[in-house]
C-alpha cells in the first residue's frame, strides 16, 4: 500500500536521478557530500545495515571522534587529495571521487544474500580492487586476511541459510505449511507461487509456477516459517556480511548476525516440528483443517497489484502484462 511504500520510493527513485541526493539541494556543497552522514539517509536499516556497521566499527569511531577537527578530516579537499586520519564511506566507496559506488563494493549478488562462491575467478578483479583501497592505510596482506575472514563468515551464514530454507521447503512439499501457497491471496505479481521459490532453484509445479519462475518474498500474509526464512537471510545474513565488510564484528556475531541466524534456524525447526505434530493429531482425530478466509483475502492486499491482475486479467501475471523488459522499473 502507498503508506507502506512511501519510504521505499523516497530512496529508490532518487539516487540515480538527482545529484542533490548526496549534495543537498539548498547547499550543493561538495564538502557536505564527502561526509559519511550523507550516506545515512538511505544506507541503514535491517536489510542494508551499512551505516550502523560503519558507525560502530573502529573506522566509524575514528571518524565520529575526529570529524570536527579539520586537521584530521579536511572536507574542503577533493577525495583524490584527501588525507584523512580514518576512512569515510566516500573515501572507500568513491575513491578518488569516482561516482560508481558499486565499483568498490564486495557485493557480488543480491546485497550479499546468496551462496556465491566469493573466491571464484569471476570476482578476482573486484577483490583486487577492494584490497587496493585498504592498502592506502594497511598492508595488502592485512586487507586480504580481512577479505578471507568475510568469505568464511558468509560461507557459514550460507550453510545456516540453506538449512533454514530446507526445513521450510520440506514442510511445504509435505503439504503441512500453514497456510499453503494455494490458500493465500496472490502475491503482488498476481501469482500463487511459494514465496521462497527463487528462480530456477526449485523445479516443478509442486512449488507453483513454471520452471524458472520466481516467487516473491512475502513479509505478510504468509506462514510464520516463511517469514522466519525471509528474516534469516534478509536481515541476519546481511548483518554478517555488512558487519564483516566494515570491521563491525559485533554486528556479525552477537548483535544479531550469526547469533540471529542461529536463533531463527531453531525457530524454523521448532515451527516445523509443531506443524508435523499438529498434522498427525488432526489426522488421528479426523479433523480436516481449512485455512481461514483472511488468508485468501490477505487483509489489506486487495490494495495491491496482484488482486487487480487476478480479477481483471485471469491467468496472467504482472510480468505477462509488461510491454517490454525493464518496464516495471520505470512504471
Amino acid at each position: 500500500p502507498p503508506g507502506d511504500t512511501a519510504g521505499c520510493t523516497f530512496c529508490h527513485t532518487s539516487p540515480g536521478e538527482r545529484c542533490s541526493t548526496c549534495h543537498q539541494r539548498h547547499q550543493f556543497n561538495p564538502a557536505v557530500a564527502r561526509k559519511s552522514e550523507q550516506c545515512k539517509t538511505c544506507h541503514w536499516g535491517k536489510d542494508h545495515r551499512d551505516w550502523e556497521a560503519y558507525d560502530i566499527s573502529i573506522h566509524g569511531t575514528v571518524y565520529q571522534v575526529n570529524k570536527w577537527d579539520p586537521t584530521q578530516f579536511d572536507m574542503s579537499k577533493k577525495l583524490a587529495d584527501a588525507d584523512y586520519v580514518g576512512p569515510t564511506c566516500q573515501y572507500c566507496h568513491m575513491r578518488g571521487g569516482h561516482h560508481n559506488v558499486q565499483r568498490l563494493s564486495t557485493v557480488y549478488t543480491s546485497m550479499g544474500m546468496s551462496n556465491a562462491d566469493r573466491g571464484a575467478p569471476l570476482w578476482k578483479e573486484k577483490r583486487d580492487t577492494w584490497v587496493s583501497v585498504c592498502d592506502d592505510c594497511h598492508s595488502p596482506r592485512f586487507a586480504r586476511e580481512n577479505l578471507q575472514a568475510m568469505d568464511e563468515a558468509c560461507k557459514d551464514a550460507g550453510l545456516k541459510y540453506t538449512e533454514t530454507f530446507k526445513v521450510a521447503e520440506n514442510l511445504m512439499l509435505d503439504g503441512m505449511g500453514e497456510p499453503m501457497p494455494k490458500d493465500l491471496a496472490p502475491d503482488w505479481s498476481g501469482q500463487h507461487i511459494w514465496s521462497l521459490k527463487i528462480g530456477a532453484y526449485h523445479e516443478g509445479s509442486k512449488y507453483g509456477g513454471k520452471q524458472g519462475e520466481s516467487g516473491e518474498f512475502r513479509m505478510s500474509n504468509c506462514s510464520d516459517i516463511e517469514r522466519v526464512c525471509f528474516e534469516s537471510v534478509g536481515y541476519w545474513m546481511t548483518y554478517i556480511f555488512k558487519g564483516m565488510a566494515h570491521g563491525s564484528w559485533n554486528d556479525a556475531t552477537y548483535c544479531d548476525g550469526s547469533f540471529g541466524m542461529d536463533r531463527w534456524l531453531v525457530k524454523a525447526k521448532a515451527a516445523s516440528e509443531q506443524a508435523r505434530r499438529f498434522t498427525a493429531l488432526e489426522k488421528k482425530a479426523g479433523i480436516n483443517w481449512v485455512p481461514s478466509e483472511f488468508w485468501r483475502k490477505g487483509d489489506y492486499l486487495d490494495q495491491l497489484s496482484g488482486m487487480k491482475i487476478v480479477k481483471e486479467f485471469p491467468g496472467k501475471t504482472i510480468f505477462d502484462l509488461c510491454p517490454e523488459p525493464g518496464w516495471l522499473d520505470t512504471h
